[in-house]
């Protein structure tokens, strides 16, 4: 692999920054996966202006979080970042926000509760 995906992780949940971090362990020791969090759509977007978006390669957003919604961020990420890849995290059977989020223009969706080799799969697809 020649180029390492850097993503920033965007969800309420503070213990999903503990999760993504053991699951992309080896990733990120290899080198090949560097995570950054964000907890909140608000945070996400002081991040993502703070530094050049061509680092980034990747927002993996939560939908459903209290202040701004991932819907929201999205717009946002959308107007401000047009070549950022963002994928969405989606309850279940959530048929409306699903379609809100690809008429907004999501990349890609995920749905909880995560399957983490689908995810890496993906994720590294974009390298």
């Amino acid at each position: 692999m020649n180029s390492m995906i850097k993503m920033l992780v965007v969800d309420d949940e503070p213990d999903v920054e503990a999760l993504f971090t053991q699951r992309f362990r080896k990733e990120v020791r290899d080198q090949q996966v560097r995570i950054h969090f964000a907890f909140s759509g608000e945070q996400a977007l002081q991040y993502l202006r703070t530094l050049d978006p061509f680092d980034l390669v990747l927002v993996l957003s939560d939908i459903n979080m209290p202040g701004m919604t991932g819907l929201e961020l999205l717009g946002i990420i959308r107007k401000e970042f047009p070549t950022l890849k963002v994928m969405m995290v989606t309850a279940y059977g959530d048929q409306s926000n699903y379609d809100k989020a690809r008429e907004l223009g999501a990349n890609d969706f995920v749905t909880k509760p995560v399957d983490f080799a689908d995810l890496k799969a993906r994720i590294l697809a974009m390298a």
